[in-house]
């Protein structure tokens, strides 16, 4: 599954530097077949310890890590919603995303100028917000109006969506995102096709500077994101655009001893890809064999024959069953034999819900 995460924020909060460290990171585009790279999206391999162990175990002939999208989502100005700048176009691009990663500027620095003349991530935050709501609200009143006119036909269907649309109107109206209204399945499935920009999860990015990154906690701006994110329940990643634009050009033991020698445990990239999957709800399980070990994402709570979905859709449609095992297991076996010996091997069927890890081989039949 292609999951996109769409990079916004203000002129000069470094949202172009950290999507240039991004695509410079990026991973070859030929490990991933299916996918058409666009000029403004960077790919990039998710970071998982677990592929690697797999790998020394299998000895496969090749390795393929899932991947993760980054779209950078140009032209976002004040009055956006309306068309100004690039807006439309901004806004046809953060439709198509998962999420939004939201670039906060959280540094000073004399040299580069902020649109409004001082530093504010709060008010940085409300401008971008304001014009998703404002974007959101033009679609929602349109779609009222539409469901008012097929209510005179007496069905309650149209009923049923006006009074969803309206809460959510209301919602809007008190600058407050369609996420922070309480929705049920069905009523999501409802407002699907309007997809809505404010309906999406957010995830913040704390840019701070290169002398700051490893004592971001400290940061008086970055603590201002968390207090604002908290109410949302949203997350909050410090990171340093600048610092990933250093990493980005770097490879094994060099990146290594870089993060060491600023403090940190990971790049800020690995830890915006971790807290993504979070945010989204994604596990990812994998296939191992002489040929290949490869991991794949899924959305939490999927069963084993949408699993196997994931890799053809003849495995879905033909689904028998799977063969399973934890990697945690197939780790202590220390093999795929050792652990079937062991009784770690379960056969699943078309019920199983997989999990997060789980070392899998499908069995089909078309």
């Amino acid at each position: 599954m292609a999951l996109k995460a769409g990079i916004v924020g203000l002129p000069n909060v470094g949202k172009s530097t950290l999507f240039n460290a991004i695509t410079q990171a990026g991973a070859e585009s030929a490990n991933y077949p299916f996918c058409t790279i666009d000029p403004n999206v960077g790919v990039v391999e998710v970071p998982d310890p677990r592929l690697d162990k797999l790998t020394e175990l299998v000895v496969p002939n090749r390795t393929v890590p899932t991947a993760f999208e980054f779209v950078d989502i140009a032209g976002l100005v004040r009055g956006a919603s309306k068309g100004e700048g690039l807006g439309n176009k901004f806004l046809a691009h953060i439709r198509e995303v998962d999420a939004i990663v939201h670039v906060v500027r959280c540094f000073e620095d004399e040299n580069i100028t902020h649109v409004d003349g001082k530093i504010n991530p709060i008010s940085d935050i409300q401008t971008i917000n304001l014009e998703l709501i404002l974007a959101d609200l033009d679609s929602v009143e349109k779609r009222i109006e539409r469901s008012r006119k097929n209510m005179k036909g007496g069905n309650k269907q149209y009923a049923q969506e006006v009074e969803l649309l309206e809460r959510i109107k209301e919602a809007l109206y008190n600058d407050q995102p369609a996420r922070s209204v309480e929705l049920t399945d069905d009523e999501k499935l409802i407002i699907r096709d309007l997809h809505l920009l404010t309906l999406k999860p957010v995830l913040y990015a704390a840019n701070v500077s290169e002398d700051g990154v490893a004592d971001a906690d400290s940061n008086p701006y970055v603590q201002q994101v968390r207090d604002f994110a908290a109410a949302e329940n949203a997350e909050v990643v410090p990171i340093s655009a600048k610092v990933e634009a250093e990493i980005a050009e770097l490879e094994g033991e060099d990146k290594a001893m870089f993060l060491e020698e600023l403090g940190l445990q990971a790049s800020g990239l690995d830890r915006l890809i971790q807290a993504a999957y979070r945010l989204l709800g994604l596990y990812t399980y994998f296939t191992a064999g002489v040929q290949e070990v490869r991991a794949w994402t899924i959305r939490k709570g999927t069963k084993a024959p949408a699993a196997a979905g994931v890799i053809h859709s003849d495995f879905e449609r033909g689904f028998i069953r799977a063969e399973v095992v934890s990697y945690d297991d197939l780790v202590a076996a220390g093999s795929m034999n050792a652990a079937k010996e062991r009784g770690q091997l379960r056969l699943e069927g078309k019920e199983y819900v997989v999990q997060d890890g789980d070392v899998m081989h499908f069995r089909f039949n078309v």
